[in-house]
């Protein structure tokens, strides 16, 4: 919503990332999701007014030191500062170099519970500690795994499995093994067989099958794997093969499903998966070669 302040709007349509203090205590990524001790601070419960005066005015962004302040005492975050030329946005007076010390330190007493609450996380961190917990959280909401568009839908899996089922179209198996065929009438062109999914749900957890074609330098190949709908610690307790083959040859596949919190292309890009080069794959569709008809069998399982 705009301001009615073009120099606000102006700032606030260039959002730009703030670096955590280097001087504060950090937790440790082991102990991201471990909720602090309560009883060494009594500031627990932490009212709007306090956050609002911990918000950057230009970037709404929440403040970390230095934070700087004008003469008349308006505040403003250390990345936005140089932005404004050296002119406080609230009063236009000249800002110099003040820092606001009781600011930072009203800061440093706050614990703030985790944003991502609503999804399950029950820790409270120190305020200086809350935006590192919140990059590595396990109860951060995971993006739409679906590859065909740029889908910007986030939430937790069961979300997700419905998303996918009810707004992408998805395919939906039940069962640790797979058999699926693949077929596209002019394989020569790449972006006709630009990708495929296939959810699948065993051992209480869902699994997604992508397979696709793209461009590997000048030759088109084409890739299957298994992406993990969790995170990569649990991705880590599971296993799967690939296997296509045809006129008495077969390449086969093994490896560890990766997590949706990898993304489609990071996986892809990586080629951690079945790779099939375009003559291989003519070859095993058979007939006149101008027909990719390729079956894709497999199975995923529980490590012990």
């Amino acid at each position: 919503m705009a301001s009615g302040n073009p120099f606000f709007d102006d700032l606030r349509s260039k959002p730009e990332v703030i670096d955590l203090p280097q001087n504060e205590d950090r937790l440790d990524s082991e102990s991201v999701n471990e909720p602090t001790q309560t009883t060494t601070k009594p500031n627990l419960i932490v009212s709007s007014n306090v956050r609002e005066l911990l918000e950057c005015p230009v970037c709404l962004n929440a403040m970390y030191p230095p934070i700087h302040q004008c003469l008349n005492g308006h505040t403003l975050c250390s990345g936005c500062k140089p932005r404004v030329h050296n002119r406080c946005p609230t009063c236009r007076h000249e800002l110099g170099n003040i820092r606001c010390l009781a600011l930072e330190k009203v800061a440093a007493s706050l614990e703030l519970p985790c944003k991502y609450q609503s999804y399950g996380c029950v820790g409270i961190y120190p305020y200086y500690s809350k935006l590192k917990h919140e990059s590595q959280c396990s109860y951060r909401p995971y993006s739409c795994p679906y590859a065909g568009s740029e889908c910007t839908v986030v939430g937790d899996i069961p979300f997700l499995v419905a998303h996918l089922k009810d707004d992408h179209k998805v395919d939906m198996h039940s069962g640790s093994t797979f058999n699926h065929r693949y077929v596209k009438s002019n394989p020569h062109e790449v972006e006709n067989a630009t990708w495929m999914l296939t959810v699948f749900s065993c051992f209480g957890q869902y699994f997604c099958l992508h397979f696709e074609a793209f461009q590997l330098g000048m030759a088109p190949v084409y890739i299957a794997f298994l992406r993990f709908m969790g995170d990569d610690n649990e991705a880590k307790n599971y296993s799967y093969s690939l296997e296509v083959g045809g006129n008495g040859r077969k390449l086969i596949w093994q490896g560890v499903p990766r997590s949706i919190r990898d993304s489609h292309r990071k996986v892809r890009d990586s080629f951690d998966g079945l790779i099939i080069q375009r003559n291989m794959a003519l070859f095993f569709s058979g007939g006149d070669r101008k027909e990719l008809k390729l079956r894709v069998t497999g199975r995923i399982w529980k490590e012990q």
